[in-house]
């Protein structure tokens, strides 16, 4: 209990301090951040945050700058570009494309949200409307680009990161359309086939489909200016040394775009493009997502020790060691080798009205098969653990209530959550709690089947470092191997391996630290309460909220 409690208060801590810290960087040097809501005629809405600098005024108009996020991502994550233009003096909207983050209607819906962002900013009395930016990540390129296709004269300058003019949902680009366009393609992005028809990355400067948008038919050089800004044919390529998603945690990358910003529509503050600190916005949220998972643990742990009533006595170890290690490697490969073969079987899963979100189907498709294989081991060994617990569901239903609070707290006051790179935990919005319902139930009968069998391997082992090994081996090894061996292929060779789906790829990464802290939750429900399903209900309910908020809405 003491230890709970320790970890109690340090969670605490470090939550506040990190979300502090993170909104103190985000509103430094005179910049305020604003959560704003955009109407739609069909009566829906987007969300966004408006990054307004001191030197923005109705008397003195700043030019403005429309950011979005790529695909299955929400406005924070554009916070690498928005805090740097801010700084220097343009009026930012981060927007929540359509179907993601608060924005309420669906993917893909009305050009991604892009006309109407680009409106909104347009409309704002202190942006200077002769001087309006689009910059995109993914996706985000797409929705600046249907932006820029609906109000062709209403923007001066685009910079796609990552993206590209085109198919599959842009118009083709041409040698002047879009106007003074920059190209900011990494190196190693997983995505360099789909966007510029090149196999690797970091031959997008041979891309027959980007030489037409430069308008030559030799191979571009990266930082070269092509065209000409003042007519709106300018044309730049560069190539930062990092992947799709590091773009936002690229200096690199977000020099590039701060860079073209300058050259296109010229900083009202001139700061140095390696005088950047979003990093420290970026270590704060760190900070606070640590936080949070050690606080959700430990208030978890010291309730069931007060309300959960374990009961007493040794537990006896089920099988041998030869079992356990045979069990223990053939379930840490088993989640590996079906990623990817379960996921895509998941696009075929009927949505029956209640699974709206595509992505998140297939990651049930994928939980629920490698629970129908833990299922199938507690067969064999007859221990199902199902010991019902009243008082160890009440601690997971109260430390969600709790958490879910704190996070909703931070946002609404301080305008950040709790994350780092592709992994955030953020609140819902009203309209993803009835989502968050209908994918609950699969992904607690996961965390049930997952986690019993776990607990029938480590529980007669003592030591916590030996159980959370064993459960962390079951939950999350495999998927480690195979994110690293991935990687691996694509900066050793350039390209992903033929396996691998590029966007996947991506989101296998978050389950590295997702179900490190599922692993963590297993084995403290086992040692505070001796039983299985209250930690089985908290990391479905912390689990099912995680991916539902951080996904898009198709339906």
């Amino acid at each position: 209990m003491k230890r709970a409690l320790l970890g109690l208060i340090a969670g605490l801590l470090l939550i506040l301090g990190g979300s502090f810290f993170a909104s103190h960087v985000q509103t430094s040097d005179g910049v305020t951040v604003e959560d704003v809501r955009i109407p739609l005629q069909d009566g829906s809405e987007l969300s966004a945050y408006l990054y307004t600098p001191e030197n923005a005024t109705a008397a003195n108009p700043a030019p403005g700058i429309l950011a979005v996020h790529g695909y299955i991502n929400s406005r924070e994550t554009q916070s690498s570009f928005a805090i740097e233009f801010a700084r220097r003096g343009f009026v930012v909207l981060a927007l929540d494309q359509s179907g993601h983050g608060y924005s309420t209607n669906t993917a893909f819906a009305a050009g991604f949200g892009g006309p109407a962002g680009l409106a909104y900013l347009r409309g704002l009395p202190n942006v200077d409307t002769s001087r309006i930016g689009l910059e995109g990540h993914s996706m985000g390129g797409w929705t600046s680009l249907a932006a820029a296709m609906a109000m062709p004269d209403a923007y001066n300058s685009v910079a796609l990161v990552g993206s590209s003019t085109g198919a599959p949902f842009a118009a083709p680009g041409t040698a002047d359309w879009p106007r003074n366009l920059a190209v900011i393609f990494s190196r190693f992005d997983e995505f360099s086939t789909l966007m510029w028809e090149v196999e690797q990355a970091a031959d997008v400067a041979d891309s027959a489909k980007l030489q037409s948008v430069f308008g030559t038919d030799d191979t571009i050089v990266p930082r070269q200016l092509y065209g000409d800004i003042e007519a709106g044919t300018a044309r730049w390529l560069t190539q930062p040394n990092t992947t799709h998603p590091g773009d936002h945690l690229s200096f690199e990358a977000t020099a590039d775009a701060v860079t073209w910003m300058d050259m296109t529509l010229g900083a009202p503050i001139m700061l140095a493009v390696d005088n950047q600190v979003w990093h420290l916005k970026e270590a704060g949220t760190l900070i606070a997502l640590i936080g949070a998972a050690m606080f959700a643990i430990s208030l978890f742990s010291a309730l069931n020790r007060v309300i959960a009533f374990a009961p007493s006595g040794s537990v006896e170890q089920s099988g041998n060691g030869l079992v356990v290690l045979v069990a223990v490697l053939v379930g840490a490969a088993l989640p590996a080798v079906l990623f990817f073969p379960l996921t895509s079987l998941g696009e075929h899963i009927p949505n029956l009205g209640i699974f709206r979100q595509n992505i998140t189907t297939q990651i049930m498709a994928w939980a629920l098969g490698n629970g129908l294989i833990a299922g199938l081991g507690l067969l064999i060994s007859r221990q199902f653990g199902f010991r019902l617990s009243p008082g160890g569901l009440i601690s997971a239903l109260i430390t969600f209530g709790v958490l879910f609070g704190i996070s909703a707290a931070i946002s609404n006051h301080l305008l950040v959550d709790f994350r780092f790179f592709v992994v955030a935990l953020k609140p819902m919005g009203s309209h993803h709690w009835p989502i968050f319902a209908a994918y609950l139930l699969p992904f607690f009968m996961f965390f049930y089947l997952s986690n019993a069998a776990a607990t029938n391997l480590f529980k007669g082992y003592k030591s916590f470092l030996t159980q959370f090994s064993v459960a962390w081996l079951l939950s999350a090894a495999g998927i480690t191997v195979l994110m690293a061996g991935i990687y691996g292929y694509l900066f050793a060779n350039g390209k992903l391996p033929a396996f691998a789906d590029p966007l996947f790829s991506i989101v296998g990464m978050q389950f590295v630290p997702v179900l490190t802290f599922t692993a963590l939750v297993t084995v403290a429900s086992w040692r505070s309460a001796r039983a299985v399903l209250p930690g089985a209900l908290l990391s479905a309910l912390i689990i099912t909220w995680y991916i539902v908020a951080g996904q898009a809405t198709h339906i």
